[in-house]
């Protein structure tokens, strides 16, 4: 029997998010809308220097199953935390919104909990300056059989290939689901990961069941424009979903394909749009909706959370899914 619906693995980072302006940016050596990981000391400086901070259980993956456990699924997240205040906080609010963070905080060790310092420009781009911490320590024996082995959906984030650890516990999760009944999938998750680990993502399209990115970085994987990238993810994966910030979101599954038009939204912050979307999305298929109906929950999702500051949902997404004649 399948124990949860939707399991996401990723990294487990609390957001302080912070707005600014470019220049700003420009004074600090923050390159604009891009996530940038950053060492300890960079990071304490980055913190402090933001003004009326506010802060929220992240990280992509965990933004995603955050959302879809909101839209009342089972769900479950697979991270790393330290036994520190951010750290117990990051487990409690992700209980709190309804997914079971399954693996304890860990006492002792050196590294503290992972953060991701997000300065949101006045146009709603974020630019994320993000330190690791104890998310980078994430391995294989984090990962519940348990757990992964029986997931429906499994939910990866492509910026797990960054260490070592973080890609054997990918691979092992991905092995268990697949091993149960279940199906994988991946967010490519920056065009700048995407090229980090072309071969390896590459392979995975092949090997997983899904594949969920947005335009730049299916055309970062294939090194080609975007309607060439496309046509060879169609051939490689099982289900391709590219988004466009903005434009049309282009769905292939096998011989099927739809094509799902965006209501433009001036986006008040843009942090969480396509971990929202993947939210959406996800809850389409795990629902069995047709490919068009699912992408155009996604699209929901995501107007949704880019109309206020920070990456979860306000709004009960189910009702907005209602209001737009989809359930």
């Amino acid at each position: 029997m399948t124990q949860y619906q939707v399991v996401g693995i990723g990294n487990a980072i609390v957001d302080v998010i912070s707005q600014s302006d470019d220049s700003f940016l420009d004074l600090m050596g923050i390159q604009k809308g891009i996530m940038q990981l950053v060492e300890k000391e960079r990071g304490e400086m980055l913190y402090a220097s933001m003004t009326n901070r506010t802060q929220a259980p992240g990280g992509s993956v965990a933004n995603t199953i955050a959302g879809l456990g909101s839209l009342g699924l089972s769900t479950a997240f697979i991270g790393r935390v330290h036994d520190d205040a951010l750290g117990n906080f990051y487990s409690a609010e992700m209980q709190a919104d309804g997914t079971d963070f399954v693996n304890p905080p860990v006492a002792g060790g050196e590294l503290p909990t992972s953060r991701s310092m997000i300065f949101v420009s006045p146009d709603g781009e974020r630019s994320m300056n993000t330190y690791l911490g104890i998310s980078a320590e994430l391995g294989p024996e984090d990962v519940s059989d348990d757990v992964a082995g029986q997931a429906q959906l499994l939910f990866l984030e492509g910026y797990l290939y960054d260490k070592p650890k973080g890609k054997e516990a990918f691979e092992a999760a991905a092995r268990l689901c697949r091993a149960g009944g279940g199906k994988a999938g991946i967010a490519l998750s920056d065009p700048f990961c995407v090229e980090r680990h072309r071969d390896d993502f590459r392979r995975l399209v092949k090997e997983l069941d899904y594949v969920i990115g947005n335009e730049h970085e299916w055309q970062s994987l294939y090194q080609t424009d975007l309607s060439s990238a496309l046509e060879q993810a169609a051939q490689d994966a099982g289900m391709v979903v590219c988004t466009r910030s903005g434009h049309d979101v282009v769905l292939v599954r096998g011989e099927e394909e739809a094509v799902v038009p965006v209501n433009e939204v001036v986006p008040v912050d843009a942090t969480g749009a396509g971990d929202q979307f993947a939210a959406g999305f996800l809850y389409g298929v795990a629902t069995g909706q047709p490919l068009e109906v699912a992408g155009r929950m996604g699209c929901v999702a995501a107007a949704e959370v880019i109309g206020h500051y920070g990456a979860r949902p306000e709004k009960e997404v189910k009702a907005l899914f209602r209001d737009a004649g989809l359930i």
